[in-house]
């Protein structure tokens, strides 16, 4: 091993003694306090400041080169989704019309601001600044662009009170988007959950979940929130499915009142059936 190094460095003495000067040349430098070595020194230290400035943005370079391969794939991507998705629109509007069936509505809302809230308590609510005046009834969805926020219950001419999620008497008919699994979305008291979920169906942590077409209080659709957990308890037929809101309500400060209320001849044919089969 020895005679290995021996023989490498007589093959390299010359390269190995010029770095061993070098490296000492610079020692002394450093450790040399006279003037003129200061003032040499400050020179190579602006020197070598304004140099490493200039070679600094090849780094900076190749970084942005890449970030920008990576942005222009995803605009490529979020295109070509977007693409599809006015394809599979124009398709779905070509084969309803086909088919005979009926479109769905396009709603008018409201914009509201929230002049009162509570979050402490069993039925928890929110009051918001627009009322009969504004074509606010009882019963219409209100919601925001995170998802669905809750229902009128009450109006007056300039003011409406809405129940929101986390209201005891708030029930609402929702899917999996997935999965196309049908529930019932209430409030524990603790916790949003779905109800009616049998042990066999198809539900998964991160699924959304979205108003049916089976309520008669909302419009098919509007985004509820999310799936947080799912579980299953000894001796129950159904799993217990823990909902996360969209909706920040903390945070709540402005909502949309959707101008939409219930077919009234399908509620009463529905409760006259339910009368009739009901002994």
């Amino acid at each position: 091993m020895l005679e290995r190094l021996y023989t490498l460095f007589l093959n390299f003495r010359e390269y190995a003694l010029l770095s061993l000067f070098v490296v000492l040349s610079f020692i002394f430098l450093s450790l040399n306090d006279k003037p003129q070595i200061k003032q040499l020194r400050s020179i190579l230290t602006v020197v070598l400041g304004v140099v490493q400035e200039q070679v600094s943005f090849v780094p900076r370079y190749m970084g942005l080169s890449t970030e920008n391969e990576i942005l222009r794939r995803t605009n490529i991507e979020l295109a070509d989704e977007a693409s599809q998705l006015r394809e599979a629109k124009l398709e779905n509007l070509r084969l309803r019309r086909l088919l005979g069936l009926k479109g769905r509505p396009v709603h008018r809302f409201v914009a509201a601001s929230v002049v009162s809230k509570n979050l402490t308590l069993l039925r928890n609510s929110v009051t918001l600044d627009v009322g009969e005046a504004d074509g606010v009834r009882p019963s219409m969805p209100v919601v925001t662009d995170a998802g669905l926020v809750g229902m009128v219950v009450a109006a007056s001419r300039h003011y409406a009170v809405a129940n929101i999620l986390f209201n005891v008497d708030f029930r609402a008919s929702v899917k999996i988007q997935r999965s196309r699994v049908d529930g019932i979305l209430a409030w524990d008291g603790t916790k949003l959950v779905l109800k009616n979920i049998a042990k066999t169906l198809d539900v998964r942590p991160g699924d959304v979940v979205i108003t049916s077409e089976y309520s008669s209080s909302f419009p098919a659709g509007i985004r509820v929130g999310i799936v947080d957990q799912v579980s299953e308890r000894e001796g129950s037929l159904f799993k217990h499915v823990v909902i996360t809101p969209g909706v920040d309500f903390v945070k709540l400060e402005e909502a949309f009142v959707m101008i939409a209320q219930p077919d009234s001849e399908k509620v009463e044919l529905e409760r006259n059936v339910q009368e009739f089969f009901t002994p």
